[in-house]
């Protein structure tokens, strides 16, 4: 089954590039094209998109209010920026928003068929000059040192299920993995997020890689 993907930036010919581009790989397909990202909460009423690709800069609105409103009223839809802008105060806005990829406009295409392939599949994609000190910073804002999540606070369970969030499983099948009901997994996710002081599947998933249930990725490991 194809991505279905909704192009919105206010360069027509950027657009109508990027389509062209996908129009050429088997499994994603471009339904639609915006020039803005004003009315795009509600075009995805009637436009069937699985993610949306768009720039942050916005004609017509900010593209950071566009993803509030698309993660709002559509949370099924998959949110990937493409875009020229990578300043700190734009990358920790948009990750707060739990998009799903960040890419800039001069990436290869292979790079920005990857951060859409992961997207889709419900992993998180930070484009590599996305540096490190700017991910850390935004995990602990508040701690001079940046000091690591409190691994002690967290039970062996809430670590399975942090490990298995930041996998991208959903509650239902975290819930069949550690042998519990999907209730229990939500409540403890709960309690989870508490602990470590953060709001979002994104956030949790960078505080798996920083206490090592999961493995960072290689531009990560790059970088440190």
């Amino acid at each position: 089954m194809k991505t279905r993907i909704l192009l919105v930036d206010d360069n027509m010919l950027f657009r109508k590039g990027i389509a062209a581009l996908i129009s050429y790989v088997s499994d994603l397909q471009v339904v639609g094209d915006l020039g803005s990202g004003k009315e795009i909460a509600s075009a995805l009423d009637h436009i069937q998109a699985d993610l949306v690709l768009i720039d942050i800069k916005s004609p017509g609105g900010n593209g950071l209010d566009a993803i509030k409103q698309i993660k709002h009223r559509h949370p099924q839809v998959k949110v990937v920026l493409l875009t020229s802008l990578q300043s700190e105060d734009y990358v920790r806005a948009a990750l707060r928003l739990n998009i799903d990829g960040f890419v800039l406009k001069d990436t290869s295409v292979d790079e920005l068929l990857v951060a859409i392939r992961s997207a889709a599949r419900g992993k998180l994609y930070l484009t590599p000059d996305i540096s490190h000190h700017v991910v850390d910073r935004f995990l602990f804002p508040d701690k001079p040192n940046r000091n690591l999540p409190q691994v002690d606070k967290l039970s062996v369970r809430e670590r399975g299920i942090l490990q298995l969030v930041a996998e991208g499983k959903s509650n239902a099948e975290a819930a069949q993995a550690l042998c519990l009901s999907p209730k229990t997994i939500e409540k403890d996710r709960a309690s989870l997020m508490r602990k470590l002081g953060v709001k979002n599947t994104t956030e949790m998933t960078f505080a798996a890689m920083q206490i090592g249930l999961v493995e960072l990725p290689e531009w990560i490991t790059q970088l440190i």
